[in-house]
């Protein structure tokens, strides 16, 4: 069988045909008002055809594909404008290597979306955002954020329906040392979209300074109520600005069971208490109702984002190197 050239025209004629299909402007009608032309965005199931066909040149002509994405950029640039890099076809490639199903592909994400997922390595975290992206129906914006705050390990970190560790950078605060907690709270609900989404699923907002009282007439005010709809539950939520302490969990424990005796319905589940502080020391939780309760649980948050180092030592996993 003989081998196709690097520069064989068939393989460039067929990727311009491709291009100059998928950016044919369409035709759309306002009304009222004339025919209008309206650009077409970037088509990724056409990138994803001439990603194929880069593949099997690679691998038909034994060329690194990286060579053929140069050579046939030049001529893309000169025939059809620029915009056609080859660090871009390069990525057309790589969107067929990590989709080899073009009926995989979902038509709800972008362009944008691919992008950032072929930036994950790592196939196993890539398929979860890619997952998750689609169900949540995350902007690009977010999608990045979500990739950046390594939400893929950390909700691999054991400790039930709750997440041991929280990033908290979208609230553009300084370290927790230096402000109170009013402070964390107010930066909080003014994100408070940000906030639910690092939460995870199932998270509906009740209210702040949820006032419980006691048969003695004694007032508590818990800093955050949500109710969980996919685990049907309460969940209370108590920021605490610096380390874990003995007095933290007993006060949670007696906010859990105030709750559950005074809002707790037939239908609910046990209600749970998140305790959110920037760090905890494993003594106090080994020694303390936390290591055996199922309602309670010590969380770390922090306000910027993680790199790998820190996630590791914090949720005491291999963080495996994610990001290309």
């Amino acid at each position: 069988m003989q081998q196709l050239s690097l520069f064989d025209d068939a393989l460039y004629d067929n990727i311009r045909r491709i291009l100059e299909r998928s950016n044919r402007p369409r035709l759309g009608l306002q009304n009222p008002g004339p025919s209008v032309e309206r650009k077409r965005p970037p088509d990724t199931r056409a990138y994803w055809l001439i990603g194929r066909l880069l593949a099997l040149e690679a691998k038909v002509a034994r060329e690194d594909a990286a060579r053929v994405a140069r050579h046939l950029a030049r001529r893309l640039e000169q025939d059809l404008g620029p915009g056609y890099t080859p660090g871009k076809l390069r990525q057309m490639y790589e969107l067929y290597r990590a989709f080899p199903d073009q009926s995989t592909l979902r038509p709800e994400l972008s362009w944008s979306h691919y992008q950032l997922l072929l930036k994950v390595a790592y196939p196993d975290a890539r398929n979860f955002y890619y997952e998750e992206t689609a169900i949540n129906h995350w902007s690009t914006r977010e999608l990045a954020r979500q990739i950046e705050s390594r939400y893929y390990e950390r909700q691999l970190a054991p400790g039930g329906p709750i997440k041991k560790h929280f990033v908290l950078e979208f609230l553009g605060l300084e370290e927790a040392e230096k402000m109170q907690e009013s402070c964390l709270e107010e930066a909080l609900l003014d994100k408070l979209q940000h906030f639910l989404m690092e939460l995870g699923k199932g998270f509906a907002f009740i209210g702040r300074q949820k006032r419980v009282v006691t048969s003695s007439g004694k007032q508590f005010y818990i800093d955050l109520a949500f109710y969980h709809f996919l685990l049907k539950c309460f969940v209370l939520v108590d920021l605490k600005i610096g380390e874990l302490t003995h007095r933290d969990i007993g006060q949670m424990d007696m906010y859990v069971r105030l709750y559950e005796d005074k809002w707790r319905g037939e239908g609910d589940n046990p209600t749970l208490g998140i305790i959110l502080c920037s760090r905890k020391d494993q003594t106090i939780v080994q020694y303390s109702v936390l290591k055996e309760s199922r309602q309670l649980f010590a969380s770390t948050y922090q306000l910027y984002l993680p790199t790998e180092e820190e996630l590791s030592e914090r949720l005491g996993l291999r963080v495996e190197e994610t990001i290309i």
